[in-house]
C-alpha cells in the first residue's frame, strides 16, 4: 500500500507541472485543462426540483424549507415566491440564481445535520483515465447574511477509489458569509488516478455542527483533465489574436504548439469547430506541432482550432486530454451598404451624405480634403459649384471586410443679387426706388416690409419714417435663394426754434436767442439792425420795433424750416420839466419825448397838495394841463410814470406857466 501512495504522488508531482499543493489547501490548475469530464449542475425547471437519485445524499428531502440535517433542490432561496418568499428571511440572504445564472437552473440548498456526517455521496461513471491527473471543483455560497451570528459551513471534499483508497481530499475552511447572491466561493484541487481506474467516489462531510447556522448553497461540481500548459498560435505561439478574412476571400494559416513539461510521452492531436452544431472535431492525421491548413469558404462562420494533448495513448481518449486555449478564424460578410442618393442642392448651403452598414468609411471626389474622408455621415458645408461631382466611399466592416459605393452631388448656382447700392439716402417723409436684380430669379422678398409699397417685387418704392436696413431673398425656379442687404438711411428735416418775443432798450443791442436742429446753413431777414444775418445768433440793435425771421437748412439739402420773432425797442425818455398851454400854439402840451413806446406805461400827475390831476395809460395823447376839462392853474406839478419794464418808476416835477 505504501509503495501505490508513493506511485500516486510521483504521478500527481508530474502531471501539475512539479507543483504539489498542500493537503487540504483549495488550489486551481496552473497548466491546461480539458473539457469537463464530469459535471453536476442539478438540472433545471421550477421550484421545488426532484429529490437526487438514492443512495447520494444520507440528509431528508423536503419540497419546502429544509430543517437540520434535510435538504432541497431549488433554483432560488425564496421558494414560495414573492418579496418575502425566503425560507428564514431574518438570517437567510435571497439568491435569485443558481451560480451560473442559468434560467431556472437548479442547485442544491443545505441545512447540515447538528452532527458532522457525510452528506453527498457520488460515483463518476467509468470515464475517467488510468494515471491521469484531474482537477475536482465545485462552488458554495453561505447562506448567513453577513452580521449573523450563524455557524459558517466548512466542508471537506474527499476524492477515494470505488474500493475506498483516498486519493485525495480538500477542507475548505470556514465559508464566510456576504450580503449578496453572488458570492459563491470556488474550491478545487487535484488527484491522480491509480493505474486501472477508471471511475472515482465523491464524498463531502460536514465538519461544523448543525444548528444556528452551518447553511449552504452547492452547485457546478466538476471533474476535468488537467496538464501541462499547452500553448498555440498563428505562425508563433504567442500570435494568438483572432484572425479575420473576408467571405470568399482563400488564406492559409499555421499553427504553432507548445507542450510544456509533464508528459513522459506527449502526444498531441489539432481539432476544428465549426460551430456548426457538431462541436469540436479531431482533423484527421494532424498530430504534430504544426498545423497548416486553407480557409476559402464563401460563407460567413467563426472557425476555430485548438491542440488536444496527453500522454502516450490516453491522446484517444477525450476524457484523459487537455486542451489549448481556442485559436479563431472568422469569415466575414461584406457590409450591406444601402446606396447613397444623389442630392442636389444649392449653391452655399449642406450637404450631408451618409452611409449605413459599416464600421469606417473612406471618401474621396471633389470636396473631400483630409479632414473630412473619413467623417460619416460626411457633411459638406457653403457648397460651391466646384464641390459637385462623383463621390465615391468606400466602406469597411469592423472585421476589414470593404466595399463601394457611389454618388452624385449637383450644385444648382444662386441667384445672386445686384442692388442699386448698398446705402440710399433720403430725407425723412421723402421716398426712394429700392432695385434688387438676379438672373433666374423668379420671385423677392423684402424684409421688413414696413415702409414698403409691395415687399415681394424687384422694386418697390422704400418711405420708411426712419433709417432702416432691408434684407432682400431672391429665389429661382430650383429654389435657390440669394441674400443682400440694402440701408435706407433717412435724414431728418432741419428745425428752428426761436423766442416768440424779445425786447430792448433803445441802443441796447440784444443777442438774438434761437436754436436749430439738423441743420448748418442759417439767414435772417429783415438784416436791418443785425451784425451777421447769417450766423444762429446775431447781435440785433434795431432802431424801432421789428419783427425777424430765422431761416436754416442742411447741407445735404433736407429743406428749410424758419421761426421769427417780435423785437420790442423800448426808445428813450425826454421829460420837459414846462409846458405853456396858452393855445399860442408853441409848447402847449406837456410832449414827452418816446414814451408812446411804452403801451402799458401809467403816467400820474399830483398837484401840490396830491391830488391826483392826470392819468394814462400809454401816451398817445399828451397831457394838455387840464384836470376834467379844466384847465389847471399855473404852478408846480409832480408826477410819476411807471414803464411796467421793470424798471424803477420815473419822477419828477413839471412846471405850467402862462
Amino acid at each position: 500500500m505504501k509503495r501505490f501512495r508513493i506511485l500516486k504522488l510521483i504521478l500527481l508531482f508530474t502531471a501539475i507541472l512539479n507543483f504539489t499543493p498542500a493537503r487540504g489547501q483549495s488550489v486551481n490548475c496552473v497548466g491546461s485543462l480539458g473539457d469537463p469530464v464530469i459535471t453536476e449542475t442539478f438540472g433545471s425547471g421550477s421550484n421545488p426540483g426532484n429529490p437526487l437519485p438514492a443512495g447520494i445524499s444520507n440528509m431528508a428531502f423536503t419540497s419546502y424549507c429544509p430543517n437540520d440535517g434535510s435538504y432541497t433542490i431549488v433554483n432560488a432561496t425564496n421558494i414560495y415566491g414573492g418579496a418575502t418568499g425566503n425560507c428564514h428571511p431574518a438570517t437567510w440572504q435571497d439568491v435569485f440564481h443558481d451560480h451560473t445564472g442559468d434560467a431556472n437552473g437548479y442547485m442544491m440548498m443545505i441545512n447540515a445535520s447538528y452532527t458532522p456526517s457525510i452528506f453527498f455521496t457520488k460515483t463518476t461513471p467509468a470515464v475517467l483515465c488510468e494515471n491521469t491527473t484531474y482537477e475536482f471543483s465545485a462552488y458554495i455560497l453561505n447562506l448567513i447574511r453577513a452580521g449573523s451570528s450563524g455557524i459558517r459551513p466548512n466542508i471537506k471534499f474527499t476524492i477515494e477509489t470505488v474500493d475506498g483508497l483516498v486519493l485525495d481530499s480538500l477542507v475548505t475552511g470556514d465559508i464566510l458569509e456576504s450580503n449578496s447572491g453572488d458570492d459563491w466561493i470556488r474550491k478545487s484541487f487535484f488527484f491522480t488516478t491509480p493505474p486501472n481506474t477508471s471511475q472515482v467516489v465523491l464524498k463531502m462531510t460536514n465538519q461544523a455542527p448543525g444548528g444556528n447556522g452551518n447553511d449552504l448553497l452547492l452547485d457546478d461540481i466538476n471533474f476535468r483533465a488537467c496538464g501541462p500548459v499547452v500553448q498555440t498560435g498563428f505562425s508563433t505561439v504567442d500570435a494568438n489574436q483572432p484572425q479575420n478574412q473576408c467571405v470568399g476571400e482563400s488564406k492559409v494559416y499555421t499553427l504553432k504548439s507548445k507542450i510544456g513539461a509533464g508528459y513522459a510521452n506527449p502526444k498531441m492531436q489539432w481539432q476544428v469547430n465549426k460551430n456548426d452544431g457538431n462541436g469540436w472535431l479531431d482533423i484527421a492525421g494532424e498530430t504534430t506541432d504544426t498545423y497548416t491548413f486553407t480557409v476559402g469558404s464563401n460563407t460567413p462562420g467563426v472557425y476555430q482550432y485548438r491542440l488536444a494533448a496527453a500522454g502516450g495513448a490516453n491522446i484517444n481518449s477525450a476524457t484523459c486530454r487537455v486542451y489549448s486555449e481556442p485559436l479563431s478564424v472568422g469569415v466575414n460578410p461584406y457590409p450591406v451598404v444601402p446606396d447613397v442618393p444623389p442630392v442636389q442642392e444649392c449653391e452655399g448651403k449642406t450637404v450631408t451624405l451618409n452611409v449605413f452598414g459599416g464600421a469606417t468609411v473612406d471618401w474621396a471626389g471633389p470636396g473631400i480634403t483630409a479632414a473630412n474622408k473619413n467623417q460619416n455621415p460626411l457633411v459638406l458645408t457653403n457648397i460651391k459649384p466646384a464641390d459637385a461631382g462623383t463621390y465615391n466611399v468606400i466602406v469597411t466592416s469592423a472585421a476589414g471586410c470593404s466595399i463601394s459605393k457611389s454618388t452624385t452631388v449637383t450644385v444648382i448656382p444662386r441667384a445672386v443679387i445686384t442692388l442699386n447700392g448698398p446705402t440710399v439716402t433720403i430725407c425723412k417723409g421723402a421716398a426712394t426706388n429700392l432695385s434688387a436684380s438676379a438672373p433666374g430669379a423668379i420671385s423677392y422678398k423684402w424684409t421688413p416690409g414696413k415702409g414698403l409699397s409691395d415687399s415681394t417685387i424687384a422694386n418697390p418704392v422704400a418711405s420708411p419714417a426712419d433709417t432702416t436696413i432691408y434684407k432682400v431673398i431672391a429665389t429661382n425656379n430650383i429654389g435657390c435663394t440669394d441674400t443682400a442687404m440694402l440701408t435706407v438711411n433717412v435724414l431728418p428735416l432741419p428745425v428752428a426754434t426761436t423766442q416768440t418775443k424779445q425786447s430792448m432798450f433803445q441802443d441796447r443791442p440784444i443777442t438774438l436767442v434761437a436754436s436749430a436742429q439738423s441743420a448748418d446753413v442759417f439767414s435772417w431777414t429783415p438784416t436791418t439792425g443785425l451784425n451777421d444775418a447769417n450766423v444762429l445768433n446775431p447781435v440785433a440793435n434795431p432802431a424801432d420795433d421789428i419783427k425777424y425771421t430765422l431761416h436754416v437748412k442742411s447741407s445735404y439739402n433736407c429743406g428749410e424750416d424758419t421761426s421769427s420773432v417780435f423785437v420790442k425797442v423800448y426808445h428813450k425818455i425826454g421829460i420837459p420839466n414846462a409846458f405853456s398851454p396858452n393855445a399860442d400854439g408853441v409848447n402847449d402840451s406837456w410832449e414827452i419825448e418816446g414814451l408812446f413806446t411804452y403801451p402799458e406805461s401809467i403816467t400820474t400827475v399830483f398837484n401840490r397838495y396830491g391830488q391826483q390831476v392826470f392819468k394814462s395809460i400809454g401816451y398817445a395823447k399828451p397831457w394838455k394841463g387840464t384836470y376834467n376839462g379844466a384847465k389847471l392853474p399855473p404852478g408846480t406839478y409832480y408826477y410819476i410814470i411807471d414803464l411796467k419794464t421793470g424798471q424803477p418808476r420815473l419822477t419828477g416835477w413839471v412846471l405850467i406857466v402862462n
